[in-house]
């Protein structure tokens, strides 16, 4: 389709304007560069802009289903584009960065408009979703539709500023977080049947849903962190009783991933309500507290997130966090213009009625790696049967939801043969358990002798800890000891 290789070539012009930063940059070291001429900047900006404007054109005779025209105006905005990037590493005084600007600028008159990217094919796959069978809600509904639900009126991408904050988390998406940024966007896959309508009801984003999931837990349902924040979106056990998450049997629906993603579109629906369409403050408040965010917001709910009087306030993880997020929604939407490949993953759910009886454990062990899942469909399964313990069989005719392709997988693999076999013997295994020995005492006490030293006890003990260390132990002033007198020494045990 024409319009996928002209937004590839929107992203060469972007590594275009990159080199030509670099190598002005290269040009101008060691040496002074006379102020430019303004009539030569000036031009180049010119063109800039009217590369631009003649893409929003192109947009318009798309819509207007004038596609051959809408190519040809297209084409004359890249090479434009092209020329006047590749120009102004050239040009003492032109700053590349008006060209980033400009890209950013493209990517957001993209959404929803060339339709043609967002659909998959095998050179290039941008968000390769499953339809959902027998689904009336997220699998009926067309790719480029996903991607441009709107929030509060406007497109979620002109929400998110391209800032220094987000760009940083851009790259740690695509670097250092990039393991956890693929197994979130695989694990989504699998739950989003459950999830996507939820937030779809309440009018949100689905690529809100994935950046507040990525970040959160990574898509891993029964996640718990050391704060006590529980399931795939982190809900506090009170926040969580308030949108209506509870016990129900013995089960913590906060682990429950369809529960879960309707409180949270309520949660955010309501901060966003209080914070005006604020959705950076909104993002804050999840991870900080509302109660936080509205004493440093105060009446003024037009403040961004980003002002000092509000940013100097919060927490190091709340300013990591909103970016983050952001990020990561950003990059659901425009995984192609930076170079990122989601795996294509078949969501659609199916289920087994158990012919012999087994734990998530041991099915985890007669599938294998089957239909090309490295890391095995541990949590998988899970994910998909939140309410039960992975090590405990359940009886033959349980139903279990699994991935509808492992169907066919487990007749052949997990019903006769070797594996189940395998599987029960390794999941069956005794494991010798003894008394844990006492724990060792972290101190020993000496009672001090005439003539004894703090120096000298602390030799004769081992010199397991300093004088100084000892000293502040037993709130010691000059180092004096007493006879008599009993201390605490660090144990060297």
């Amino acid at each position: 389709m024409p319009y996928r290789s002209a937004l590839r070539s929107l992203r060469l012009v972007l590594s275009v304007a990159a080199l030509t930063q670099l190598a002005a940059c290269a040009a101008t070291n060691g040496s002074v560069t006379p102020k430019p001429p303004p009539a030569s900047v000036t031009a180049l900006y010119g063109q800039l802009d009217q590369a631009s404007r003649s893409y929003e054109t192109a947009l318009q005779q798309t819509r207007a289903g004038d596609t051959q025209g809408a190519q040809k105006t297209l084409d004359g905005s890249l090479d434009q584009l092209r020329d006047a990037a590749a120009h102004c590493g050239a040009t003492p005084g032109c700053d590349p960065q008006r060209f980033f600007s400009v890209f950013d600028h493209l990517l957001r008159l993209k959404d929803g408009s060339f339709i043609g990217d967002q659909t998959p094919d095998e050179e290039t796959s941008s968000l390769p979703l499953s339809p959902l069978a027998g689904e009336a809600g997220a699998g009926s509904l067309p790719e480029a539709q996903r991607s441009v639900t709107l929030l509060r009126g406007h497109q979620l991408s002109e929400l998110i500023a391209m800032n220094g904050p987000v760009k940083a988390a851009l790259e740690m998406w695509l670097t250092q977080w990039r393991g956890n940024l693929m197994d979130a966007y695989v694990n989504y896959q699998f739950l989003r049947r459950e999830m996507w309508p939820q937030y779809q009801s309440q009018g949100l984003p689905e690529a809100l849903l994935f950046g507040i999931m990525a970040k959160e837990s990574g898509g891993k349902v029964h996640a718990v962190s050391r704060s006590g924040a529980a399931g795939p979106l982190q809900f506090m056990y009170a926040t969580g009783l308030r949108f209506g998450l509870s016990d129900q049997d013995g089960f913590d629906t906060r682990f429950d991933p369809a529960e879960s993603a309707r409180a949270n579109a309520e949660y955010i629906n309501e901060q966003l309500k209080a914070f005006n369409d604020n959705l950076e403050l909104t993002l804050a408040a999840y991870n900080g507290g509302e109660g936080r965010m509205r004493r440093l917001v105060g009446d003024d709910t037009s403040v961004s997130f980003y002002d000092p009087r509000v940013y100097a306030q919060l927490s190091q993880e709340t300013r990591d966090y909103v970016p983050a997020v952001l990020a990561a929604a950003w990059l659901f939407l425009h995984p192609d213009s930076y170079n990122l490949r989601f795996p294509r993953v078949d969501g659609q759910q199916g289920s087994i009625a158990l012919k012999r009886s087994a734990s998530i454990s041991e099915l985890t062990v007669c599938l294998g790696s089957a239909n090309d899942m490295p890391d095995g469909w541990f949590r998988t399964l899970r994910n998909l049967n939140p309410r039960l313990d992975p090590q405990q069989e359940q009886p033959v005719g349980a139903v279990l939801q699994v991935p509808k392709p492992l169907e066919k997988v487990y007749a052949a693999r997990c019903v006769d043969g070797p594996w189940p076999i395998l599987a029960s013997d390794l999941h069956n295994a005794v494991v010798p358990v003894f008394p844990s020995p006492p724990a060792a005492d972290p101190v020993v006490r000496y009672t001090v002798r005439r003539g004894d030293t703090l120096g000298a006890i602390v030799r004769k003990h081992g010199g397991c800890s300093s004088e100084t260390e000892v000293a502040r132990i037993n709130n010691l002033k000059f180092n004096h000891v007493k006879a008599g007198q009993v201390l605490k020494l660090p144990s060297c045990r």
